[in-house]
């Protein structure tokens, strides 16, 4: 196949990938918020479409460390096909869909990394990938972030809940708990999530595209993203975003534990607090597993609440199957398009039928933001009423409550 048509349908495919990456990873940021009822369905996957568009254009330190690091390439390395990529984005896009159905939130980033690594290793050899960088920058902190995150929410929560019990001076017995301006709270700390997000997960798909364009001889080793392809990148992961992912967004709001304003708090701040610290370090991180890993601290930081474990290990054994899944395929589409081009017609051709089934298959039991999460007055939560109005529905719940009131 002609190399320009080829890095065409490579450039394609991973927009695609950065599409499904939006769509899968809207919960990250705006499942909790939506859960809680600080801000409406729709209006939470708008918000963190325009962020994630914005976040995209911050830094691309992620983006070098997938275009330059994990797998070699240019002079002195290994040099990557653009038929080998596109094998390793089927893989990656393949799993996207599958997790998507079942509704876990599994990590886009490693269903890319596992089928480029997939790929790369059955069209070229295991002396294809580093694997330093791949242990250092990928592997370490799949293990150590969720883990760090949830012990953050979990302690955050804690002193939430702390600092915001009140009792009564005379008896000691427990008053009614005023937390809704945690809220007011969820909306910016959701939106530094999701801007987060944009500064992380759409690097991946500028290095990707990078990387072919390497391959191709388009563009210098060991060079950054190009103006265009940070663009194309961002717009695509902020499409995918706004197209909502309301499967995941139903298991990350209501399917880890029951979120109430203090805790959706704790875990927004604690997820972009580590998103934030990976994007400087160039850590390609997966903003999923953060994610739920927060969610799980901040559930078992309050107290009364029960975390569900039979969901923690289903997304558990998603994360742990991510990777060498991801890899199989790769590695069975980079073996069939190494036979020319009628492999990879082949692989593109049952690639889109598997999306298409797959899809096809979800508006069966379609899930959207319509019952995506039940919450009771979904986004009337927060509401900036004046002063005069606050006033008087506190006199007419005192006089509801207290029909004998000297003061009515």
């Amino acid at each position: 196949m002609d190399i320009t048509l080829m890095v065409a349908l490579v450039i394609s495919l991973a927009l695609f990938f950065d599409f499904t990456n939006g769509f899968h990873d809207t919960a990250n940021a705006m499942a909790t918020p939506i859960a809680t009822g600080a801000i409406k369905p729709k209006t939470a996957v708008a918000l963190a479409a325009v962020l994630n568009l914005v976040g995209a254009f911050l830094s691309t330190e992620v983006a070098k460390t997938v275009s330059g690091g994990i797998i070699r390439e240019g002079s002195g390395g290994i040099q990557i096909t653009p038929d080998i990529i596109f094998a390793g984005l089927m893989g990656a896009v393949l799993w996207n869909m599958i997790t998507w159905l079942k509704g876990l939130p599994s990590s886009s980033s490693h269903a890319l990394f596992g089928g480029l690594i997939g790929a790369a290793i059955a069209g070229i050899g295991f002396h294809s990938v580093n694997l330093e960088t791949l242990l250092q920058k990928v592997i370490l902190p799949a293990v150590f972030a969720p883990v760090i995150a949830g012990l953050v929410a979990y302690a955050c929560t804690r002193i939430a809940y702390a600092l915001t019990s009140r009792h009564d001076p005379e008896t000691g017995s427990k008053l009614t708990q005023k937390r809704g301006g945690f809220r007011t709270g969820q909306i910016f700390t959701s939106s530094l999530v999701a801007l987060a997000h944009g500064t992380n997960d759409a690097q991946k798909t500028m290095g990707i595209i990078t990387l072919v364009l390497i391959s191709a001889g388009t563009q210098e080793p060991g060079s950054g993203p190009q103006l265009w392809v940070i663009a194309a990148c961002a717009l695509a992961i902020a499409i995918g975003t706004y197209a909502g992912g309301w499967r995941i967004i139903r298991t990350m709001g209501a399917g880890l534990t029951e979120v109430k304003p203090a805790q959706g708090f704790a875990a927004e701040s604690s997820t972009a607090s580590a998103i934030l610290a990976s994007s400087h370090l160039g850590f390609a991180l997966s903003t999923t597993q953060v994610a739920s890993g927060s969610v799980i601290g901040s559930g078992m930081g309050r107290r009364g609440t029960t975390v569900r474990w039979g969901m923690v290990g289903r997304i558990a054994l998603g994360w742990l199957f991510t990777l060498p899944a991801a890899g199989i395929v790769g590695a069975l589409t980079a073996l069939l398009v190494k036979t020319g081009i009628a492999g990879v017609v082949i692989a593109a051709v049952a690639g889109t039928g598997a999306v298409l089934y797959m899809f096809l298959v979800s508006r069966k039991s379609e899930v959207g933001h319509h019952n995506a999460v039940e919450v009771e007055e979904a986004g009337q939560a927060v509401r900036w009423a004046k002063k005069k109005a606050l006033a008087r529905a506190r006199a007419a719940e005192r006089a509801k409550n207290n029909p004998k009131d000297p003061q009515r």
